[in-house]
């Protein structure tokens, strides 16, 4: 098996802002490829600077221990996993990218899809949001009529929040998702609840500091909004810790380091019947067909990364109208543009 590499940096349709100010006009990511005679499997890491992770790490620490990966015998990817885990102990991100190249190359071996070989049928799949940044009330609305989608994904944390959202509210009929990206504290989250319901929000994620326990067992008493947990759950380790809190999590690849413990964390969700979101982090086709994989597992799903950014060479993941489907390859499903 050989391991290959490569940085890319994908531009975004429209500067991409979060609470915090954080503004993005491209999305660097380590793509990563497993050669195993006529196959490749393909594995993506977005590099995301608020966990401190770059192209540029990544790459380093895998060309330290790229002949020991290349030694391993793919028969079990689970396995795979804890050995990456073991490997990298402190890199959720490049493990992430190589279990996502491990099941790609895996089902391509196997002459299926990875959802298939997780005895999971294609039926029932949500619809994936369309995510509206942070910006001037004018271009946010802009955004959302150049985009008509069945399920929007605002993102908050300005002193503009409610005025936003009803402007929003005014041209659209669609289901609102919100993200406050931990930018409220509970005395304002308290004040526009009974706005938000009034809009009717469908869901809220992370309102608090990721660490605000205490009010967050406050907030989730007072709210009729279901509260899922994104920047408070990082790991599988986390699950349990957010269910006295939220109503959900949201998984992220990246940040659980793979598909191998997401697909764990789901499970644990569900035996605390807590509502299960996967997300994005800007993935183009190779990781936002990793997500799609879990889609019939999934109350909720923002996998917009394809739409959001301007160019890529895979092909086979398709989204329109908040509908996803795969080109029915093997694998993640999809492949490179010829």
């Amino acid at each position: 098996m050989r391991v290959l590499y490569k940085k890319i940096d994908t531009p975004f349709e429209y500067p991409f802002t979060i609470s915090g100010g954080r503004t993005k006009s491209s999305q660097p990511a380590m793509i990563v490829g497993l050669n195993l005679g006529n196959f490749i499997g393909w594995g993506e890491a977005p590099a995301i600077t608020y966990y401190n992770v770059t192209v540029e790490s990544m790459i380093e620490e895998l060309e330290c221990k790229k002949d020991v990966i290349e030694k391993f015998a793919l028969i079990d990817p689970e396995r795979f996993w804890h050995f990456l885990h073991h490997l990298f102990p402190d890199n959720p991100f490049l493990v992430c990218a190589l279990d996502i190249a491990g099941w790609d190359l895996f089902g391509k071996l196997d002459k299926q899809p990875i959802y298939k070989i997780w005895d999971l049928e294609w039926k029932n799949t949500p619809l994936t949001d369309y995510t509206i940044g942070i910006d001037t009330p004018e271009k946010m609305l802009e955004k959302l009529k150049q985009h008509p989608w069945p399920i929007y994904k605002i993102k908050l944390g300005t002193e503009d929040d409610i005025a936003i959202l009803k402007e929003i509210r005014n041209v659209t009929s669609s289901p609102i998702r919100i993200d406050a990206n931990a930018g409220w504290t509970l005395e304002k989250a308290l004040n526009i609840l009974p706005e938000l319901e009034k809009l009717d929000v469908e869901l809220i994620e992370q309102p608090l500091a990721k660490d605000n326990w205490a009010d967050m067992k406050i907030l989730k008493e007072k709210s009729n909004i279901p509260l899922i947990a994104d920047e408070s759950c990082v790991s599988e380790h986390d699950v349990l810790k957010c269910a006295p809190f939220f109503h959900g999590i949201n998984i992220k690849l990246t940040k659980c380091s793979g598909m191998t413990p997401a697909k764990r964390m789901v499970q644990e969700a569900r035996s605390l019947s807590l509502k299960v979101m996967m997300g994005s982090m800007n993935e183009t086709n190779i990781g936002s067909a990793a997500i799609a994989q879990f889609l019939p597992i999934l109350d909720y799903v923002d996998m917009d990364g394809p739409i959001l950014l301007k160019e890529d060479d895979m092909e086979g993941l398709n989204i329109e109208n908040g509908i996803i489907s795969l080109s029915g390859g093997y694998g993640l499903g999809i492949r490179k543009k010829k």
